[in-house]
Parts: structure tokens; C-alpha cells; sequence
């Protein structure tokens, strides 16, 4: 877990203030260790979830490592006087971790929502394709189902894509000797599959991807709004703790 001076409370989620460097300098600390870190890559859905869910709310604030990801979190920072370093994508962090688990022989998990877009094989399919030497196995299984364990063998990495809470609680559940970093990764897999179009990056830049997903997705309106709208509006009444 970092420095508390280096993290911000949001809304009741503590989320950490650092540059891209230091996140992947992080990632790769974990890495290096023999224990279980976990992830998150803290958006304001993420946020606006917490406050309602105490379990998850729990979970974030024990993450060692939280990501500010969307430009509601950047505007949260505004907003309590600070400058936001970085915000990350979760996809974009995925990509940097499996480099380095290439570089670094690791092998890595995918536990896929099996109702969702993309199996864990069309997953591993498409991350071969850019990194072929990396080693990879997973399993699609039921979001709901907390009881489910990785197998305890070899991997040292753990990607989970049941969209959040149920990603971090499911990680959090996970009892394994030999992982060492673990993420929820939301739509990454469908991402890395096509089976999902990313905003074009000049709309990711100006943190317009809320945009981009109500004209794909219309009936994701309400969890836009919630993004966009009521979240904003609760960070400019609520005083800084």
C-alpha cells in the first residue's frame, strides 16, 4: 500500500496521485514480490458504487494501488485544489503489465465473464498476437459465483473482467502462493478481441470516452449520467475530508 500523502479521498475511495513512471514502476515493484497486490483502476462508477456497497468500498481502500481512470476523477482533483498526474485506462495499464510479463517469463491468468463478449481463449488469442512468447491460460466462469479459485500453480498474474464490483470482489477473494499482481481490466478484453471499439484517441485525450460509448451504446445512458452528471455534482457539495 503507498503513502497516504500521495492518495486522495474521493467520495469515501482513497485513489493515488501518481505520474504514468511511477504506476508502472509500482506494477512492476509488486512484480518482484512474493505475495498477492492487488489493482484498481478507480473511475467515477467505481465511486458512485462505493458509496452504496460497503464491501467494495472496503476492498478499494485496502487495494495497494488505485488508478485514477476517466476525467470525472480528474475534475475530483480540481475541484480539492490538486493536479491529477496521470489517468490510465485500465486496458492501457494491462498492455504495459504483460510487456513486462513477457520480459520477465510470468505467466498470466484470465478469468473471463463467461455471458460476456470475449472468452479467455479469443482473449489469449489476441494478446499472442502481440506478444507471442507469453504464457497464458484462464477460464470463463460466472461473475457471480466468489467461490470459484485459481488454479494453484504457476501464474504469477491475474486479469479478471467481470466488471466492477464484481471484478474486485472476486479478486479479493482469490487465495493463491504463487500470484503477485492482480486487476480487474472491465471491457480490456473486448478491447484486445475487437470485439469493442475504443474512442478514437483524440476523444480519449479531451476525456470525451463517455461520448463515444453513448453513441455506440445508448442504453448505457444512465450509467453515463451518473459519470457525467451526478458525480460532478456530488464532488462540487461534498467538503473535503
Amino acid at each position: 500500500m503507498l503513502d497516504e500523502d500521495s492518495r486522495k479521498n474521493i467520495l469515501g475511495v482513497k485513489v493515488d496521485n501518481l505520474s504514468r513512471l511511477e504506476i508502472l514502476a509500482k506494477a512492476e515493484s509488486f512484480l518482484g514480490e512474493s505475495k498477492l497486490y492487488q489493482i484498481a483502476t478507480v473511475n467515477p462508477e467505481f465511486i458512485l458504487e462505493a458509496e452504496r456497497n460497503d464491501k467494495f468500498r472496503e476492498i478499494l481502500n485496502s487495494c495497494d494501488l488505485n488508478v485514477a481512470d476517466g476525467m470525472g476523477i480528474r475534475f475530483a482533483f480540481w475541484r480539492y485544489g490538486k493536479r491529477l498526474k496521470c489517468r490510465m485506462a485500465g486496458v492501457d495499464l494491462m498492455l504495459e503489465i504483460m510487456k513486462m510479463a513477457e520480459k520477465n517469463n510470468l505467466s498470466v491468468f484470465l478469468a473471463a465473464n463467461k455471458d460476456g463478449l470475449s472468452t479467455w481463449l479469443e482473449t489469449r488469442e489476441a494478446i499472442l498476437k502481440i506478444h507471442p512468447k507469453l504464457d497464458i491460460s484462464g477460464a470463463d466462469l460466472n461473475k457471480a459465483d466468489s467461490l470459484y479459485q485459481i488454479p494453484d500453480t504457476k501464474y504469477q498474474i491475474l486479469f479478471c473482467n467481470f466488471g466492477a464490483p464484481h471484478q474486485e470482489l472476486f479478486i479479493n477473494s482469490v487465495k493463491s502462493d504463487t500470484i503477485r499482481l492482480s486487476m480487474g481490466v472491465g471491457g480490456a478484453f473486448d478491447f484486445l478481441t475487437g470485439k469493442a471499439k475504443r474512442a478514437p484517441l483524440f476523444l480519449r485525450r479531451l476525456g470525451l470516452e463517455w461520448l463515444w460509448r453513448l453513441i455506440l451504446q445508448p442504453w448505457r445512458i444512465k450509467r453515463i449520467f451518473n459519470a457525467v452528471i451526478v458525480f460532478p455534482v456530488k464532488v462540487i457539495l461534498c467538503k473535503e475530508k
